[in-house]
């Protein structure tokens, strides 16, 4: 099958997806989400990658970046999904690969569809059946979104920030948000662009993105391609 071509735009949120091989678990007790967070933290800083949303579930993580360059994402990704991978196979003395393929990500029309994504992200847990409300999980950038924690990975994006003139406004604006839920298909749209790494956005914002590159956003036509007759 033909991979999907992967769009990664700086300047632009992306929504990302990578999950362990046959769904097996990518972290297994609390020292591997410090390590995998770890890593996170000093890859996103080292390629000045935003990371506006994340959470780490046992089997898969999603996260929210924000790249300020065509291959920083990617630089950042790579390197994390290397070391991770060494400490993993040594700690638990197994071999071969963790990752189910390489990371799976969508580019993420901001002014309609950010705050939503981050909603989707931190909900994870929720939608998973781990916890009853998303403050319960500690994995996740949620609680430092409502002013719980603070967390250093967590970038907020300027439209967050655009939530309220104070702190409290925001983090209250936030958990109201995310309180009242995303509809199933919404989620299921986030979730199926992401795999197939489809832009996520208003038919405008896909035209306009469109004229900034090769790669085909727009969907196609149905039916055969137009022949002229010889």
């Amino acid at each position: 099958m033909a991979r999907h071509p992967r769009l990664a735009l700086p300047g632009y949120p992306h929504h990302v997806i990578q999950r362990g091989n046959n769904r097996q678990p990518i972290v297994l007790d609390e020292a591997d989400r410090k390590m995998l967070y770890s890593l996170w933290l000093e890859e996103s800083q080292r390629h000045k990658v935003a990371v506006n949303a994340y959470v780490l579930l046992d089997n898969h993580f999603h996260m929210l970046l924000t790249p300020p360059s065509d291959e920083a994402m990617s630089l950042m990704m790579q390197a994390v999904g290397r070391t991770y991978v060494r400490y993993f196979n040594q700690r638990h003395k197994r071999s071969g690969t963790l990752w189910e393929g390489r990371y799976k990500s969508s580019v993420i029309d901001s002014e309609a569809y950010l705050l939503t994504c981050m909603a989707y992200i931190d909900l994870n847990p929720v939608r998973a059946g781990l916890v009853e409300s998303a403050e319960e999980f500690n994995w996740s950038s949620y609680k430092h979104l409502i002013g719980q924690k603070i967390d250093k990975l967590v970038t907020p994006h300027a439209l967050y920030w655009g939530l309220g003139n104070t702190p409290f406004s925001r983090e209250a604006a936030y958990a109201e948000f995310v309180a009242v839920g995303l509809s199933a298909s919404i989620q299921k749209d986030l979730t199926e662009s992401v795999l197939k790494s489809r832009v996520v956005g208003r038919p405008e914002f896909l035209k306009s993105l469109q004229k900034t590159t090769q790669t085909p956003i727009l969907p196609k036509k149905a039916g055969r391609p137009f022949k002229k007759p010889l």
